[in-house]
């Protein structure tokens, strides 16, 4: 992006009075931004400009659109602007759509979740970090809030075994019956199925040689959820 159009977008985004783009084609802006960015719907758009997807449903009636978005989408995509508003002109702008900018990097961490008994092993330290395209990511949730940890232990297989890696949205914490959730109990964290009953939670385990978890009054307080498993990587032996 060249300086001047930059700094019109950045002079014109502050958080005291909006400023907005008018005659703009608003699905024509949306379905660029879903082709770009891999999202298809408005509640993805909402997570990408971190605002809530009223915003987007106000914005599409008014047929206006913040500057901020604009200057958002190329912090994120280095979509190009002028793209955006007309349709003209490269996609993006300062690389390609391959280079870095489309990638989130995503930090894998010492602490293993527990497929058995527990883990007592819920060290923070970073060991590295993995790319993952952005949209992608953005699809499942949001990038920023993931974390990658390994498991061990068999009370998930089939789904899961012991060595997995696995990536947790630390976003997703309502909990959704037979989803799978990283979660803490003292100084325990583990992998589970977990089922929400009133006044009751329930643990489950794919394996079936592992009985159901099941905590209630006190102990179902004390459950932390850390996180929705979102997707598993297994390395070939």
């Amino acid at each position: 992006m060249n300086f001047q159009l930059y700094s019109r977008f950045v002079k014109n985004t502050n958080p005291i009075k909006a400023n907005f783009m008018t005659g703009v084609d608003f699905d024509n802006f949306l379905n660029r931004v879903f082709e770009a960015a891999g999202i298809d719907s408005q509640t993805d758009l909402a997570r990408i400009l971190q605002i809530n997807r009223s915003a987007v449903t106000q914005a599409r009636k008014k047929g206006a659109i913040p500057d901020r978005w604009f200057l958002q989408l190329y912090r994120s995509y280095r979509l190009n602007p002028e793209w955006l508003e007309t349709g003209r002109g490269p996609v993006s702008v300062g690389g390609s759509q391959e280079d870095s900018s489309a990638f989130e990097k995503v930090p894998k961490v010492s602490a293993r979740l527990c497929a058995g008994n527990g883990s007592f092993e819920v060290g923070g330290d970073v060991q590295g970090y993995y790319s993952f395209r952005k949209a992608w990511l953005t699809k499942k949730g949001i990038p920023e809030k993931m974390v990658l940890l390994d498991i061990f232990g068999n009370s998930m297989e089939p789904e899961m075994r012991d060595g997995d890696t696995v990536l947790i949205d630390q976003s997703q914490k309502n909990i959704l019956a037979g989803a799978i959730f990283a979660l803490g109990i003292e100084d325990t964290i583990m992998v589970k199925r977990v089922e929400k009953h009133p006044n009751k939670l329930v643990l489950r385990s794919d394996n079936k040689d592992y009985l159901p978890i099941y905590l209630d009054g006190d102990d179902a307080d004390q459950v932390r959820i850390l996180g929705k498993v979102i997707w598993v990587c297994r390395e070939i032996r």
